[in-house]
């Protein structure tokens, strides 16, 4: 009589937990799944590839497979590759995280300094540096770029890691050569490194400032802005040339995070700054975008004059800046160019020649989208990234490799972001070939989809407020570089969690959330679970 009843009401209990479970509502969920899955291997491929050309001595990977593959160099190999590797092996290969990839930074970190602790290039076959003479525009250029699209991106993903030990090092060890970049010498570098290498270490002082808590950054960093912000050096006022794209642009996003910077921790000097920050940004709007809202790769600010009037694919790092400072300034016409910019993108900017039809160009495109999605969920920006990044992705050969240069670690940067996204920030706490996650939130609530060929068991983990307690920022703006939150838990709130199809219903702090909660997966089985709680929003 007993099993009659406990059948019954087992049985009763299903059908409660069946009337609530649709699965209809965890289709989208499901389809992430399977672009986190394609992604997440492509990006094992990518270092699995990579590591097959490092230097058998050294360990350091070299600038290219082609004419410079004979040497590492600070800004393209440390900069734009090697730091990808560390970070798609901290999320997917952990083993190689904590061997290979440490093993490198440490032996570049003995075998490249050249000025104190600043890199430069570093030949295999000599076993030595590249050039018998000291360039050290060609150390400083290194020692910013290695910082600003490397290091930076490392520390905000990792927080406090040996990798942020050397950007330390190398921040502190720049002012032997100087404290603001006014000249730039040597064939290497074009009229826009100045700018460039100013604005690489703008963001760099900014972020470093919140990092360490160290005011002496951030003076710095107004010394540095101190140079433009004023009517003699504006780059809207001072110049016949304004780069709006890579290798120019850097100098914008720059000033503003330094803008923003002062804004919280400076009040005065951003008054003083905020009349010409203004001035260089409406001068940019208004000269510098096409009928699109995007920008320009190049005008003459002064006279309006387009000088390269291809179309920037950097332009969504550059509307970051106009987004943050449309809300400190209240200026809703920076929000709206960026709205406008979102809008035309599925539409008219598919398949499109970013960059000479480069996958790097897809993938600085890709980001700077992802970035402002992040804040403003247009639709048709969600479109557009979805078919893009299938785009981006067919440049990968089936070895691995992707074009055979340092641009290869954007194409795992940004499938990384990308897949950040299709999960919602939540990870598994070890990765399978054939791990199915993926999530999407709607209304408030938070699905999730996880399934396994092979089965699966281990614990998911949702995301810390990166921003606030490794970068130690008063608010997540949009920035180069950093990796957009998407479902980001109150450690102290409590979230009702429940798992289809048996029904069950478990209460989880935030706190145990990001510790990871328990998951087993069975071979053939999906798990839909269901989160509704307090979403963190950022800035």
């Amino acid at each position: 009589m007993l099993r009659i009843v406990l059948f019954i009401y087992l049985s009763f209990l299903s059908f409660i937990s069946c009337r609530e479970f649709d699965p209809g509502l965890y289709q989208e969920s499901l389809d992430n799944g399977l672009l986190v899955n394609e992604g997440f291997n492509r990006c094992i491929s990518y270092v699995n590839a990579w590591n097959l050309h490092a230097d058998s001595i050294t360990g350091l990977i070299p600038r290219n497979l082609r004419e410079s593959s004979d040497y590492w160099n600070a800004w393209d190999a440390a900069a734009d590759n090697y730091p990808f590797m560390v970070l798609t092996s901290s999320i997917l290969m952990p083993e190689f995280f904590s061997g290979k990839a440490l093993r490198m930074l440490e032996s570049e970190k003995l075998l490249t300094p050249r000025i104190g602790r600043l890199p430069d290039t570093y030949s295999f076959t000599k076993q030595g540096f590249l050039n018998e003479t000291i360039d050290t525009s060609q150390v400083i250029f290194g020692s910013a770029e290695y910082m600003k699209d490397g290091l930076i991106p490392l520390t905000e993903w990792l927080g406090e890691s040996p990798w942020s030990e050397r950007m330390t090092e190398i921040l502190d060890d720049i002012p032997l050569l100087t404290r603001v970049v006014k000249e730039m010498k040597g064939k290497s570098f074009g009229p826009n490194a100045v700018m460039e290498v100013n604005g690489d270490l703008l963001q760099v002082l900014s972020r470093m400032y919140w990092f360490t808590g160290k005011k002496e950054y951030l003076e710095w960093g107004a010394l540095i802005a101190d140079y433009y912000l004023n009517g003699l050096n504006l780059p809207v006022t001072n110049s016949a040339r304004l780069r709006i794209r890579d290798h120019g642009c850097e100098i914008i996003s720059g000033l503003c995070e330094i803008y923003l910077a002062a804004y919280y921790a400076w009040p005065e000097k951003r008054a003083e700054w905020k009349p010409f920050i203004r001035k260089m940004l409406d001068r940019i709007l208004e000269a510098g975008r096409n009928e699109d809202g995007l920008f320009y790769n190049e005008i003459n600010p002064v006279t309006g004059e387009i000088i390269s009037g291809g179309i920037a694919d950097n332009f969504g790092y550059t509307l970051n800046a106009y987004y943050f400072v449309g809300i400190i300034d209240s200026v809703p016409g920076y929000r709206e160019a960026v709205l406008k910019a979102l809008s035309v993108l599925y539409e008219k900017y598919r398949n499109f020649n970013w960059e000479n039809g480069g996958c790097d160009g897809y993938a600085d495109a890709i980001e700077g989208a992802l970035n402002l999605f992040n804040r403003e969920p247009v639709e048709e920006a969600r479109k557009w990234l979805d078919s893009e990044i299938k785009v981006m992705w067919k440049y990968q050969k089936p070895d691995g490799i992707v074009e055979g240069w340092h641009g290869d670690g954007n194409f795992a940067r940004t499938t990384i972001m990308y897949c950040l996204w299709k999960t919602m920030g939540i990870l598994p706490d070890h990765w399978d070939e054939k791990l199915l996650i993926g999530a999407y939130e709607k209304n408030g609530i938070l699905r999730i989809a996880l399934s396994c060929e092979n089965g699966w068991q281990g614990k998911i983990k949702f995301e810390t407020p990166r921003y606030s307690e490794k970068m130690h920022m008063p608010a997540d703006y949009p920035r180069i570089n950093q990796f957009q939150q998407w479902f980001t838990p109150d450690r102290k709130s409590e979230y009702r969690v429940s798992f289809f199809p048996s029904g069950k219903k478990v209460k989880f702090t935030g706190e145990e959330l990001i510790n990871g909660i328990p998951v087993t997966v069975r071979p053939g089985e999906i798990k839909y679970i269901e989160v509704k709680g307090k979403n963190m929003r950022h800035f």
